[in-house]
């Protein structure tokens, strides 16, 4: 059945016209918080994401009274980890950091999990934060007190480049420009600068000058060594048999050209994955697939048989060959490059396990590409045609699943362009190719849930003028944490497809309790205690209408679905957010990759 929104078409605007704050009368004075709005405009930061508080009245006022919420404006939103959310996906398009404001302590505890799962994707981000006054002769009765904490970076600082909390309006200049070097300059990541609401509301008697950022821009990516690189060059041209791992490399279509016309003239077999966004055409006959979330058969067989490997920031290297060859290193040797070893810590474990590596490059992996380029003399004279795409069978037997999502997906948009901003758990590789960096995103960094409808709008706001479609497939979990992003989306006339995955319950922990119920021979048919979200069932598309969107369903069978995505495209078309509630079938895909699991004894191994 079919439930769809009545509302009117909202009267679409251009975004200069939403929010447009009446003219200020003109006042000499100047407050702490309008030298902050200016030095955040000075960064060139084009977009804040918030939800209120008055820990940051100061700023907030100065953003719209002083700066006219140009440059940057600011995005309501209804959730901190919402607001966090979208600048990650933001970041994802459009390779730069765009601004978030969180409401004290409380705010920045909200938005932590948005903030961790940005260090872990290492997409950049400035995070302000404000705090109570520091001077506790200042704090307002109560409320104050709660909302002031002796070291409110503490909260993030395992998982942020850098944090500051300076204690003048001269200080904060100098902290913004700084943080906005540190989040842009690869490895990049989010930064947090925490302004004290006393300095916010400080009247200034001399305006402090702001610096002319041209001096201050984040460094070039690290240069390969060259040494190292003369002995990668001898490694890989004396390779018979080389599979390139592409990981964690740039949206740049240049890059992507080059590492193209690099493979080429090596004959190698290229993987990638379905953690990180498209990084080779997997419609080019080098490439090897479907990518996976984890490695299959053929891809092991492959490492198994391979001379040389060479590693461009793969995500998880050591597990990757522990998958591939169990406790045996590989007798590959191998070329590793990577700048990540310089956010390791020792509070999260997102560095994996240590690689072995016979080359070792601590530099961007698009730069090491670039030097050995220019060694092999190669040209790249004309962009990669993509050939006819060669995809998973149609479903032929009528199922609701993910498969017919990617089925109506497919054959809707052929002629189009599209991004796919997210792909839940049960997405398989080969239910559709990449032949552009900005055809598939990747994966949240943190492995959590709640932040998908947040980076399926932030996303969606870098790629209007794109001419692309932006499409987000994700779970019904996911979307129910998350759901409010939408407003977001509707308010501001962000084009956005969601496709809601709904199988009414968190089903790969299903599959958990099963893996756990046969190793102690337990009933298996208990698995779904606990885990399933019906009786009452909830109104999926009728929580998206409640935030503004055009919503279809739930829909119950294929054709329908196929009609649904059809309007939901239209929709798009025209300016709007569409959301379709699909009533997926559970299971997985029996040919996804291999997926790892854990028995009792502890130890892990692939299985397909």
């Amino acid at each position: 059945m079919q439930n769809k929104s009545t509302k009117p078409d909202a009267d679409l605007k251009n975004q200069d016209e939403i929010e447009c704050p009446e003219s200020s009368v003109e006042d000499s004075r100047r407050w702490g918080s309008d030298i902050i709005a200016e030095a955040i405009r000075n960064i060139d930061i084009e977009y804040l994401a918030i939800n209120p508080g008055a820990s940051f009245r100061g700023l907030h006022d100065s953003l719209v009274n002083h700066n006219g919420n140009r440059n940057p404006r600011m995005l309501l939103c209804l959730h901190e980890e919402s607001a966090v959310a979208i600048a990650h996906g933001y970041a994802k398009v459009a390779n730069r950091a765009m601004g978030v404001v969180l409401h004290s302590n409380v705010g920045l505890m909200h938005g932590s999990m948005g903030i961790f799962n940005a260090w872990c994707d290492r997409v950049p981000m400035v995070v302000f934060g404000a705090t109570g006054p520091v001077d506790a002769s200042q704090r307002r009765p109560w409320i104050d007190w709660i909302h002031t904490s002796a070291d409110q970076g503490a909260l993030v600082r395992n998982f942020t480049k850098w944090d500051d909390q300076p204690a003048s309006v001269s200080a904060a200049i100098e902290s913004i420009s700084r943080a906005h070097q540190i989040s842009a300059t690869a490895p990049k990541g989010p930064v947090y600068v925490n302004l004290d609401v006393s300095l916010q509301e400080q009247l200034m008697v001399n305006k402090p000058r702001l610096p002319d950022m041209s001096r201050y821009r984040p460094a070039a990516p690290a240069a390969p060594n060259a040494e190292a690189v003369s002995d990668a060059f001898d490694l890989l041209s004396s390779a018979k048999k080389l599979v390139i791992l592409v990981g964690r490399v740039s949206r740049n279509l240049d890059d992507w050209e080059q590492r193209i016309a690099f493979a080429e003239a090596l004959s190698a077999t290229v993987v990638t994955d379905l953690k990180q966004g498209a990084g080779f055409p997997t419609t080019h006959p080098l490439h090897l697939g479907p990518p996976g979330v984890f490695l299959s058969k053929e891809i092991s067989a492959v490492l198994a048989e391979a001379d040389v490997i060479l590693s461009l920031d793969w995500m998880d290297l050591a597990g990757t060959f522990k998958q591939a060859f169990g406790d045996q290193p590989p007798k590959a040797k191998v070329i590793h490059t990577s700048l990540d070893q310089q956010l390791h810590r020792g509070w999260n474990m997102e560095y994996f396990g240590l690689p072995p590596a016979d080359i070792y490059l601590m530099c961007d992996s698009d730069s090491f590409i670039a030097s050995l380029s220019k060694k092999l003399n190669l040209k790249v004279n004309a962009p990669y045609a993509a050939p006819v795409q060669k995809l998973i069978p149609k479903n032929t037997a009528g199922i609701l699943n993910i498969k017919a999502i990617a089925d109506g997906i497919n054959s809707l948009t052929n002629d189009k362009n599209i991004c796919l901003i997210r792909l839940p758990l049960g997405w398989n590789g080969g239910y559709r190719d990449f032949s552009h960096p900005l055809d598939y995103l990747g994966k949240d960094g943190g492995g959590g849930i709640g932040s998908g409808p947040g980076m399926c709008v932030g996303s969606a706001l870098a790629l209007k003028g794109s001419g692309r479609i932006p499409i987000g497939v994700i779970g019904d979990g996911d979307f129910l944490m998350g759901v409010t992003a939408l407003w977001t989306a509707c308010h501001y006339h962000i084009p956005l497809l969601m496709i809601i995955a709904n199988n009414n319950s968190y089903f790969n922990d299903e599959m958990h309790q099963e893996r756990v119920a046969i190793e102690r021979d337990r009933p298996i048919e208990n698995r779904w205690i606990g885990m399933r979200m019906s009786e009452p069932d909830i109104d999926l598309a009728g929580m998206s209408r409640a935030q503004g969107a055009f919503s279809i369903g739930p829909i119950t069978d294929v054709t329908a679905l196929n009609i649904a995505i059809a309007e939901g495209l239209d929709a798009v078309r025209n300016g709007k957010v569409c959301v379709i509630d699909v009533r997926v079938a559970t299971g997985y895909d029996a040919n996804l990759s291999g997926q790892v699991t854990r028995s009792a004894s502890g130890d892990s191994r692939p299985k397909t």
